[in-house]
């Protein structure tokens, strides 16, 4: 890939510039750079801090991705249904869905190859069939095919949008409308490209609705129900922290410790060491029988501790 500098981009950091252009994250232009993949008018930069000039010629390659082989690992994990062709997993906070750089190791794929003894295959590899993800630091519900069939059938039940999935939430502050539906298309963001947001160069449609199950006026945070209708990646993260009510302990979208007067619920949440949100409803068809399957779970006892706490003292 070959660019010029524009008077518009001039003075960028050489990574900055990198990751905007080939959509990839900073830390990965940061390594490209120093492994010295990256020229600047046919000489090549190692420093990723370089500040580029207007009419110079950027020059990169991304090296195809290595595979990821993922090998069994004895983690527990919570089953909450399984048979031949599906299981639904509650995943702990903290736990990655797909190995992926920097989580090689312990991650949920790494546990269902090692629980799972009947996988019948997915395009022919040996692995568990992921069709739908929930954040490292969320936990909650999700459904995994172990074969083709099963697969495809989820698929297809997430793209006609006749999964059922509901979500709690505790955000900071008091949202004005009891309930809403939120259509707000977002995206990675144009600058930090970390996160998600409407301020983006490929908006994808994302719908949530909430409602306000219950208000902590005294401890500025309430309690929602959040249904989704879209599956964005961290869609009810921006769309709360978009109306200015990001979820608890969620830093990289807003959430500020500081904020929070009471110094009890303020360490709560530190010690929960999670976003404050739980996928706790999952219903779907069964890829074989066709039955409706409903699924649900008690919140994760940290989010439970928070709100036992801001019961008693609200």
């Amino acid at each position: 890939m070959e660019f010029k500098v524009t008077q518009e981009t001039s003075r960028k950091r050489l990574d900055q510039l990198i990751s905007s252009v080939a959509e990839i994250s900073r830390n990965q232009a940061k390594l490209l750079i120093e492994d010295g993949q990256v020229s600047v008018d046919g000489k090549i930069v190692k420093k990723p801090a370089y500040k580029v000039k207007e009419g110079e010629t950027v020059a990169f390659e991304i090296p195809e991705p290595v595979p990821l082989e993922a090998k069994p690992e004895n983690i527990p994990i919570e089953v909450i249904y399984e048979d031949k062709d599906v299981i639904v997993v509650n995943k702990p906070a903290g736990m990655v869905v797909h190995p992926a750089p920097g989580h090689y190791s312990g991650t949920l794929v790494n546990a269902l190859l090692f629980h799972c003894r009947d996988l019948q295959g997915i395009n022919g590899t040996l692995r568990p069939g992921i069709v739908h993800r929930i954040d490292k630091d969320t936990a909650g519900l999700l459904v995994i095919a172990k074969n083709d069939k099963a697969q495809q059938s989820l698929i297809e039940q997430f793209k006609n949008r006749t999964v059922g999935r509901f979500y709690r939430a505790l955000i900071y502050g008091i949202p004005e409308k009891e309930k809403d539906r939120i259509v707000l298309p977002i995206g990675r963001d144009r600058i930090n490209r970390k996160k998600f947001s409407p301020n983006t160069t490929s908006p994808k449609e994302a719908i949530t609705n909430y409602k306000v199950l219950k208000k902590y006026e005294q401890l500025n945070f309430s309690d929602i129900k959040c249904k989704l209708e879209t599956g964005r990646t961290h869609q009810i993260r921006v769309h709360m922290s978009n109306m200015g009510h990001p979820l608890l302990g969620d830093e990289l979208y807003g959430f500020k410790y500081s904020k929070i007067k009471d110094k009890t619920l303020q360490n709560l949440i530190k010690e929960s060491n999670m976003h404050a949100l739980c996928a706790y409803y999952l219903s779907f068809k069964h890829p074989s029988t066709g039955k409706t399957m409903e699924f649900e779970i008690e919140l994760p006892k940290k989010m439970r501790k928070i709100l036992d706490y801001a019961n008693k003292h609200n």
